[in-house]
């Protein structure tokens, strides 16, 4: 499995080598520079009218949204014999943010982002997407969205529904790359593709599995690669 580099905005400063590891290894999915400010939702679903891409949205518990007050996880990372991992506290209603790593521990707004904050609010949109990536199919914009087809997944290599998410090639943090989302007749992610600049290329493939439900939201805690060399998923999920 390839793993795409990439540096988000103003991340060409200073950054310790654990943070640099990071940063190059997890970023199959840091596109909220085209993010809407997260809202809080209270749709109505009961009008059958919803597309592919919002049913898989609200499957995963995109209405429980709005009642969220906080929402803490650690997100881990192990390639081969290196892990890596760091936690977040995260109030959506605020958008107030607290990073947590080792001895650190940094608060700040997502409304009030400087140069110094930014290598944080970086890495927090890079673990929140992974977190929740089906709610972005609503929240984020500038993103075209492919009419649903049948396709062999290439991990199970089993027939699968497939919706292809392109973001624009303006703006955000990664413009112009794609998705290819996997998922079942319960409309769950089982697997995805990441293609750096919509390449016909992969860039980066895994599952999604391990679901669990945290106050109605249904989140897949475990990510890996084809051989399980890499494995990307959450622990100390609590939701409020």
């Amino acid at each position: 499995m390839a793993i795409p580099y990439f540096y988000p905005k103003s991340l060409i400063m200073k950054i310790s080598a654990a943070f640099l590891f990071t940063i190059t290894l997890l970023t199959a999915s840091c596109n909220q520079g085209n993010k809407k400010t997260i809202p809080i939702l209270k749709t109505n679903t009961a009008n059958n009218s919803l597309t592919i891409a919002e049913t898989i949205a609200y499957k995963n518990g995109l209405d429980k949204f709005d009642q969220l007050e906080q929402i803490d996880f650690t997100f881990n990372v192990n390639r081969g014999e290196n892990h890596f991992e760091r936690s977040w506290q995260w109030r959506p209603k605020e958008n107030n943010v607290t990073y947590i790593k080792d001895k650190d521990t940094i608060s700040f707004n997502r409304n009030a982002v400087d140069s110094i904050i930014m290598r944080y609010d970086a890495s927090f949109i890079n673990d929140k997407y992974w977190l929740l990536a089906p709610f972005n199919l609503v929240w984020d914009e500038g993103l075209t969205i492919s009419e649903p087809k049948k396709e062999i997944a290439p991990l199970s290599r089993q027939e699968t529904n497939v919706l292809t998410i392109t973001y624009s090639d303006e703006g955000g943090y990664t413009p112009g790359d794609a998705y290819d989302l996997y998922y079942g007749n319960d409309f769950m992610l089982q697997e995805w593709v990441f293609r750096k600049g919509n390449d016909t290329v992969p860039s980066m493939i895994t599952t999604w599995e391990a679901y669990k439900d945290y106050g109605g939201l249904k989140i897949a805690t475990m990510h890996k690669d084809s051989l399980g060399d890499f494995k990307l998923y959450f622990t100390d999920i609590k939701v409020d």
